[in-house]
């Protein structure tokens, strides 16, 4: 079965609770900004260049502990796809998206709206995990 290897990134801005970034994808979905792994590329590294490709943004900070994996299967062209992606989380004080051409919107929601919104459960879990994070009391 084919693989498929990516990572993506969970951004928010503190207004001043977290607003998260999603991405309205042209098949209707709605999800973070995330792309395929390339060649000798860090995961980090992809996460962030998607991001700048998807968005235009650039200026983040990506916060320490937060690392999350997905793993599903999907079909293209009647072929079953296993899928891989890893998950950052980072702030950002940018507030001006550039959409590339593969989104068709984008909005910048407060948790509650952000959840409601994504499309798929396993995208919520990750919000879900995103948020706790931001509000744990700092370990020592």
């Amino acid at each position: 079965m084919p693989r498929e290897i990516s990572a993506g990134m969970i951004l928010f801005r503190r207004t001043p609770e977290p607003s998260y970034l999603l991405l309205h994808y042209e098949s209707g979905h709605w999800d973070f900004p995330k792309g395929h792994i390339e060649s000798g590329e860090h995961p980090g590294e992809t996460a962030k260049r998607e991001l700048h490709e998807e968005t235009g943004i650039s200026e983040i900070h990506l916060l320490d502990g937060y690392k999350q994996t997905l793993r599903y299967f999907f079909r293209q062209k009647g072929i079953g796809i296993f899928k891989v992606v890893i998950f950052f989380l980072a702030e950002t004080a940018q507030s001006e998206v550039t959409l590339s051409a593969e989104h068709v919107g984008f909005d910048w929601l407060p948790y509650d709206a952000a959840l409601a919104r994504l499309t798929f459960k396993n995208s919520r879990d990750l919000l879900v995990k995103a948020n706790e994070h931001l509000h744990a009391p700092p370990s020592h």
